[in-house]
């Protein structure tokens, strides 16, 4: 993977009282978004951005609820660090009328292990650590089942397979699911766990290389990183804008030189 050389030099941001929002100040757009890749991208969208007359403010946030809060409050313009099927759980959670503006890149979700280097080495009762989320436990369990390490009960939709939809786990792995996505790359590198599943973001901020993981979920995954606004502003000049800038070569280029697969650009 290329080396980052850059410095973000973002605020991390748990609360935006007192911030400026895009809602104020006509030329800015505000967009609240995760460190790695996220924030690292937009930073790369600022020239072109600014070439549509408009100055970009990164809000940076450490963590998956805030974002959406912040844009439900009108503090944001748009959020980037949700894929689809989260943004939707989040929907029916909250009410959020939010919208996808465009899928940005997907983020191939891997399971990193400091016991096994294959699949074909894990023992019968391993313990599988994956994130509290429903949306990414859903996405682990269909990358297993996709590796014949677990069947799912016939007729399951991929993006809605929970526990229970489980038909038969022949190493009788330990799903264990209660855990903030963010804390687990510290609790794989503590040696918790035989199998840690852990988000790209996270794992790229905290400089794990997928090549080590030892179950990666292909490239044509549903899981495209989206850029979220507000359904009222779903065609106003500022998310245009943005768009543009996002989905451009430019970004494109920079995507794929700078992550080396790890994150890849997204079909729209």
């Amino acid at each position: 993977m290329k080396k980052r050389n850059f410095t973000l030099g973002l605020l991390i941001t748990l609360g935006l009282a007192g911030c400026s929002s895009g809602t104020d100040t006509d030329n800015v757009i505000t967009v609240g978004a995760t460190s790695v890749p996220h924030a690292e991208i937009l930073e790369q969208a600022k020239p072109l951005v600014e070439d549509a007359g408009y100055e970009l403010d990164i809000q940076v946030f450490d963590d998956y609820i805030l974002p959406n809060k912040a844009l439900q409050n009108g503090d944001l313009d748009a959020n980037y660090f949700q894929h689809q099927p989260y943004l939707d759980e989040q929907i029916d959670e909250f009410g959020y009328d939010f919208v996808s503006a465009a899928n940005i890149h997907v983020e191939p979700i891997n399971v990193y292990s400091q016991k096994y280097t294959s699949l074909d080495q894990i023992e019968d009762g391993a313990t599988v650590l994956v994130s509290n989320s429903v949306s990414d436990q859903a996405r682990i369990l269909a990358l297993f089942a996709e590796n014949d390490l677990i069947t799912i009960k016939e007729g399951v939709d991929p993006k809605f397979i929970t526990f229970d939809d489980i038909e038969s786990n022949p190493h009788n792995l330990q799903f264990d699911a209660d855990y903030e996505a963010s804390l687990l790359p510290s609790i794989y590198n503590n040696g918790e766990g035989d199998l840690v599943a852990i988000n790209t973001n996270y794992a790229l901020a905290a400089g794990l290389d997928q090549s080590e993981s030892v179950l990666t979920e292909s490239e044509d995954s549903e899981y495209a990183n989206v850029l979220a606004v507000r359904s009222e502003d779903a065609d106003s000049e500022k998310t245009e804008v943005l768009v543009d800038a996002l989905t451009s070569d430019e970004i494109v280029d920079f995507i794929n030189e700078e992550y080396d697969g790890a994150v890849i650009p997204a079909s729209n």
